[in-house]
């Protein structure tokens, strides 16, 4: 058996062409010219360019409605905005996801609860209706490392209670579920297009929707200079508002990330398949490998992983024997892949959701406008953290003969584990699972 690199062996991977098989976004003469325009007109804070973005976004979505913002966070704000989220209201969300799908809805006075995820680190259906309490207004559902959530329950649960959902899409821009694109099941969809996610335009977000109310209101939150008698046409509450944007923020998307946007769509979704070909080839590899699980969906039901964001696998520490996810991924980087454990922490453990006071208030501003104290559910969020995940290679292109040396390294790590346990117990206070010592 070959030596691990991190007990001194020889790096299972040397030499690749890291920036062709990993680099992203892909940029092309059309996409610099596009930028240069904007920076030789000074149009970066103008809005033309970005509405035949919006035109193009929504024609792609399959949506009426698009609206760019400076970034997804702000998208997603707006979106808790668009559909009425205010003091009091709970806004129910997968405890596994970045904190901008959530966080900002204690800027309404809302009450962020953490539903568990499942074995594919989506939102859990079946833990979904605990969640549900009479003050609450929304769901929040986010298609982690794009993995399509399971839509049908969660629909069908939020149409039981009369619930808005507000879809984060940030990791799964153009994906499907059951032949739908993911974006257009909730009232609103809302996503970050930021430079490193598999829809990438610098630093940008974008909201879809068909709801023209949703639509307009979103507007009003971020847009002063689009708030007026021209884009609010039907929302007769919002019109003595005008030209002022409601929420105090400035949305508008810089016109530099809007020229490369368009330059992006145009050529999305060929990349993306070229990505998922390559992807879905690095797991087939991999399959039946102890100790690890691939991540991803069954496309013959339709569905797909669009661009693959964030590409993550399962770790199974019982079947090596107890070996930290950590550890693992300590070996691996020293083979040659850049991989880390873990992901997104889960929310409900973090200290802002117990006992941040971030306006004075008194009390936690996650309890601040609630009737009941949300916190003593937390718990039951903790198998979640019982998930243990890691990153794997994001290749971008299908080049067999390399993403075969990748897996193979994956293979060594795991065919090598009982090396590895020594020191991790040490260093953990662990113990080695079925060995003697």
């Amino acid at each position: 058996m070959e030596k691990l690199a991190l007990l001194g062996g020889t790096p299972a991977i040397q030499d690749a062409p890291e920036k062709y098989l990993f680099g992203w976004p892909i940029l092309t003469e059309e996409d610099e010219a596009a930028a240069l325009q904007v920076i030789r007109d000074n149009s970066f804070s103008g809005t033309d360019i970005t509405e035949k973005f919006q035109d193009e976004f929504a024609a792609w979505q399959g949506r009426k409605y698009a609206l760019a913002y400076c970034n997804g966070t702000l998208s997603l704000t707006a979106a808790m905005f668009a559909v009425g989220l205010s003091m009091g209201d709970e806004i129910i969300c997968p405890t596994k996801t970045y904190w901008a799908s959530v966080t900002q809805a204690q800027n309404f006075g809302a009450t962020p609860v953490f539903c568990n995820v499942d074995e594919h680190l989506s939102m859990d259906p079946a833990d979904l209706e605990r969640c549900v309490s009479d003050r609450t207004k929304a769901i929040m559902v986010v298609h982690y490392s794009g993995y399509p959530c399971d839509m049908d329950p969660i629909m069908a649960i939020a149409e039981k209670y009369n619930l808005y959902v507000i879809e984060d899409v940030s990791h799964a821009q153009g994906g499907l579920y059951k032949g739908k694109k993911l974006g257009n099941f909730g009232h609103v969809a809302a996503m970050s297009l930021m430079s490193g996610k598999s829809f990438a335009a610098g630093e940008l977000g974008i909201l879809v929707t068909d709801d023209r109310r949703i639509y307009e209101r979103a507007i009003a939150f971020a847009h002063y200079e689009r708030n007026n008698e021209k884009y609010i046409v039907e929302s007769e509450d919002l019109k003595p508002y005008a030209h002022i944007a409601l929420g105090g923020v400035k949305g508008r998307a810089n016109q530099l990330c809007s020229a490369l946007a368009r330059g992006q769509l145009k050529y999305y979704d060929e990349r993306c398949a070229e990505i998922r070909k390559a992807m879905n080839y690095f797991w087939d590899l991999l399959e039946g490998v102890p100790g690890i699980r691939a991540i991803r969906v069954d496309e013959s039901t339709g569905s797909n992983m669009a661009g693959w964001y964030n590409p993550l696998g399962l770790y199974l520490p019982e079947e090596l024997h107890g070996l930290s996810a950590g550890r693992f991924c300590e070996a691996l980087r020293a083979e040659g892949i850049n991989s880390w454990d873990g992901g997104n922490y889960c929310l409900h453990t973090h200290a802002l959701f117990k006992t941040m006071d971030l306006y004075g208030a008194g009390k936690p501003s996650r309890i601040a406008f609630t009737d009941h104290d949300v916190r003593e559910d937390d718990d039951k969020c903790d198998p979640s953290i019982e998930l243990h995940c890691f990153s794997v290679p994001w290749f971008k292109h299908f080049e067999p003969e390399w993403i075969e040396k990748y897996a193979a390294a994956i293979r060594k790590v795991v065919e090598n584990h009982v090396e590895l346990l020594e020191d991790d117990a040490a260093r953990t206070g662990g113990r080695w699972y079925g060995l003697t010592n």
